[in-house]
């Protein structure tokens, strides 16, 4: 004679029995927690996991065979889109760390740093001779004003016709 267990039995079991709950759990519902979790940015996209929902959704008559096909294939074919987009992307940083910068030119100089105020120490220091000051750039020459609307010359009416 078989016995049936209640769901208080069941909870007893499963604190009793630690990882019970692991095997006696669907993999369906891994599936659902884990896209989940991807969704939320809370853990990585595996492609099993989308494999085993839309197997659990075509077993159980919720979606029929052609639509399962091709939400693989848009999946599958998102997933390797972004595996080259990131292989791509690593490649152009190797690349980019592994050429040499060109030497500057002989001829180039360095900016100076600005000096600024500078206090007087002691009376007994020689004096330095003064730099002269940055130039300012120029301003642009004012512009001509534009002739007032009495000084333009007036054009011709249009001649009236009959």
């Amino acid at each position: 004679m078989a016995t049936e267990l209640t769901s208080t039995t069941i909870t007893n079991i499963l604190e009793a029995v630690p990882g019970i709950k692991t095997v006696l759990r669907s993999p369906a519902a891994d599936a659902m927690v884990n896209l989940t979790r991807a969704a939320a940015g809370e853990g990585p996209f595996e492609i099993k996991d989308a494999r085993e929902l839309m197997r659990f959704a075509f077993r159980r008559g919720l979606i029929n065979n052609e639509e399962h096909d091709q939400v693989l294939a848009d999946v599958e074919g998102a997933v390797q889109a972004r595996q080259d987009r990131l292989a791509a992307r690593k490649t152009a940083r190797d690349d980019k760390k592994r050429v040499p910068r060109k030497p500057r030119a002989a001829g180039a100089k360095k900016p100076k740093p600005r000096v600024g105020h500078v206090t007087k120490k002691s009376r007994s220091a020689p004096k330095k001779a003064a730099k002269p000051a940055a130039r300012k750039p120029k301003k642009p020459a004012p512009k001509k004003p534009k002739p007032s609307a009495k000084a333009r010359p007036k054009k011709p009416a249009p001649k009236k016709r009959r």
